[in-house]
């Protein structure tokens, strides 16, 4: 795969900009009523601790792009509206402070309601995203492709962004979403050739928590393997905080992000000596409390630990009557297996 970023136009999303070569934004989106502006900013904080980057607020009624003024001052990161149907909403939405708008020209009605929307755009410098789903795909388009495919997504995008640009206006963000993996990647890679704006990349509709995941990963990996992408989502049916850790774990794994603790743990067998599925599990949580760039290895006995886990900086393993703990592959202190979490976050705490 190629790993070297394509170069695209920067566009600035309230104090974040993405493009240009300049680090991948994570995205997430609230699940909450927007008109309910103690949970939704709520939501984004804990968000936006998480690692979130930037956050959409769905905006189906005037209310809820009234409420996006209020929940603007209360929170750090750039909030997009999303928009569907009513351009009147999307004109509302960048009057209450909205960063950027999410919206699929197609169905915001005639040409003189776009450019209604274009013309505020133009006026606050909003960027927009112009948003292309592969299940919204124009009749035409599936008729002269046979179907639904890559390539009628892409001329669906296209032709989207030529009626903005022909309104004046090129400060734009494409997204062309897919639940289809190989299509949506095969639709990343056709774009990314025909033009220069930065693409918000994500599997749509991913799934549930299992299903979703290996979707976004494969995806996501074949996708950003390439250099295609400026700003990604994981989108996935349950709490947007698992789309975070997601999304942070594709980055890094991929080699795009740095920072985090990597944990690594081995899959058991009948040599353990521990719970080590609890563990493991106690481990990926306590970490996330660190800032520290450094490999984290749990491990069921010793043969895996100390032996096959000499890569980590630091970890835990399962004895025969009690635990280890491992620093860069040599046993470093025996304690009691109750105590192995909490000896692994006074290590953890004077890591230096």
């Amino acid at each position: 795969m190629d790993m070297t970023r394509r170069d695209t136009k920067t566009i600035q999303i309230g104090d974040r900009v993405i493009g240009g070569k300049n680090p991948i934004l994570i995205q997430s989106m609230t699940n909450t009523k927007t008109e309910d502006v103690a949970a939704t900013v709520a939501q984004i904080q804990r968000l936006t601790a998480a690692g979130c980057d930037i956050i959409r607020c769905a905006v189906p009624t005037m209310e809820a792009a009234k409420a996006l003024a209020e929940i603007k001052k209360q929170i750090t990161i750039p909030l997009v509206a999303d928009i569907h149907f009513d351009y009147r909403l999307a004109i509302a939405a960048m009057e209450n402070g909205a960063d950027k708008i999410r919206i699929n020209p197609g169905n915001i009605g005639s040409g003189e309601r776009v450019k209604a929307v274009v013309d505020v755009a133009k006026e606050r410098k909003i960027p927009i995203r112009i948003g292309v789903n592969s299940g919204s795909l124009e009749k035409d388009l599936v008729e002269k492709y046979h179907g639904v495919t890559a390539e009628g997504i892409v001329e669906s995008a296209l032709d989207k962004v030529h009626m903005v640009e022909n309104m004046g206006y090129d400060n734009l963000v494409i997204s062309i979403k897919s639940s289809d993996v190989l299509m949506c990647v095969k639709a990343h890679e056709l774009i990314a050739d025909k033009t220069p704006y930065p693409l918000h990349v994500g599997i749509t509709e991913a799934g549930t928590l299992t299903r979703g995941n290996i979707k976004s990963a494969v995806g996501l990996g074949m996708i950003l393997g390439q250099g295609i992408g400026d700003t990604i989502r994981v989108s996935l049916t349950g709490d947007p905080l698992e789309e975070i850790k997601s999304a942070k774990l594709i980055l890094k794994t991929l080699g795009i992000r740095k920072g985090g603790i990597e944990v690594v743990s081995c899959p058991t067998c009948g040599r353990t000596q521990i719970n080590l599925i609890e563990l493991a599990n106690q481990v990926e949580s306590l970490v996330e409390e660190f800032p520290l760039d450094i490999k984290v290895a749990v491990m069921g006995c010793v043969v895996n630990g100390p032996g096959e886990a000499k890569e980590a900086d630091l970890g835990v393993a399962g004895g025969i009557k009690e635990g280890l703990i491992i620093k860069h592959g040599e046993v470093y202190k025996k304690v009691p297996e109750d105590q192995l979490l909490s000896a692994l976050r006074y290590e953890l705490e004077h890591w230096s």
